[in-house]
């Protein structure tokens, strides 16, 4: 999108769980795109920034204009994002694996909701503050009850990790009503690509390249909406930079579902492996079928996937192999 290109140029931006998978490749964007770019990580706050330690930012460790280091579910982080002062605020980091929040389902709040509090406390205070963009879920819906899923679908979370990511969802439009902080909500659907380590994907890929048994839990026809995170990062570009986006959840999705069937047999193929396809007992807390209506995504800001789920993987394969040919 045109007005992403020039928009963010010396932007002050801070991004919070910037580490992760998605929140990688959106700093790598930003800093791409001319703003002054600042992180927010977990780990200790009096630890020396020293090279190597970013892990997916190594490479772009020397651009960033600050590494703030602390845990978000701490109120302490109030006041190192007030320190900061930046004019847009990306909220990324979560406790983001379904499975972990059956375990850890306190610990799993206190990041997911009490972090995004925080986060939005600490912007009250912020001067220059100009968008904030809160990062919720397409779990927060739980099963699809119609043929796609809008921002008008019941929010029916059916796991520990949903259920707090609605909660934060609904506390951002609070503060958006009460406070009139400039808040928008993305709600993206399942993310792939690159650096993502856990899901079914970067696991189905793992596994195909190494010709070992990929497992499905339950029958594999659930099914899921795949988006490859390029579009998923324009989402967010878009979402921080259009004023439109504030007081809104928007969906950013590709519009199609795929049977975890389907999909591991199409990894198979494009890796071009003899992996067997196994299947043992559904997991508890299953959402059977998640399918994005973007409608309004494109409606507000033009906004249209282009990347296929085929396209999408063999990108993914590749650069898994790349990554395992240098490990040896």
């Amino acid at each position: 999108m045109a007005e992403n290109e020039t928009f963010w140029k010396e932007k002050k931006v801070l991004v919070t769980g910037a580490d992760g998978f998605i929140g990688s490749h959106l700093t790598e964007a930003l800093l791409d795109k001319g703003a002054e770019t600042s992180i927010f990580i977990k780990g200790d706050s009096q630890n020396t920034f020293k090279k190597n330690r970013l892990g997916n930012l190594d490479a772009v460790q020397d651009k960033l204009s600050k590494v703030i280091k602390g845990n978000i579910g701490s109120e302490d982080c109030q006041q190192q994002i007030k320190d900061n002062d930046p004019e847009i605020i990306f909220h990324l980091a979560a406790e983001a694996y379904v499975p972990f929040s059956f375990d850890h389902p306190l610990e799993t709040l206190k990041t997911n909701l009490i972090g995004t509090l925080n986060v939005l406390h600490a912007a009250r205070d912020l001067k220059n503050i100009k968008q904030i963009v809160c990062t919720s879920s397409s779990e927060v819906y739980g099963t699809a009850m119609k043929d796609k899923i809008d921002e008008e679908h019941p929010l029916n979370p059916t796991s520990p990790y949903a259920a707090s990511k609605a909660a934060a969802d609904r506390y951002c439009y609070s503060y958006w009503k009460t406070y009139g902080l400039p808040i928008a909500i993305i709600r993206p659907f399942n993310t792939y690509g690159p650096r993502h380590t856990y899901d079914v994907i970067p696991k189905f890929i793992q596994l195909a390249l190494e010709n070992k048994p990929l497992t499905i839990y339950g029958d594999g026809n659930q099914s899921r909406d795949f988006t490859y995170v390029i579009d998923t990062v324009e989402g967010f570009l878009t979402m921080g930079s259009r004023k439109e986006a504030i007081g809104k959840a928007v969906n950013f999705g590709s519009g199609k579902d795929y049977t975890i069937n389907e999909t591991s047999k199409l990894i198979k193929k494009l890796s071009e492996s003899t992996s067997e396809i196994i299947h043992e007992k559904e997991r508890p807390a299953e959402v059977n079928r998640l399918i994005c209506d973007y409608g309004l995504a494109k409606k507000l800001f033009g906004w249209e996937p282009k990347i296929s789920l085929e396209e999408g993987l063999r990108r993914n394969i590749e650069w898994e192999k790349q990554r395992l040919t240098k490990q040896q």
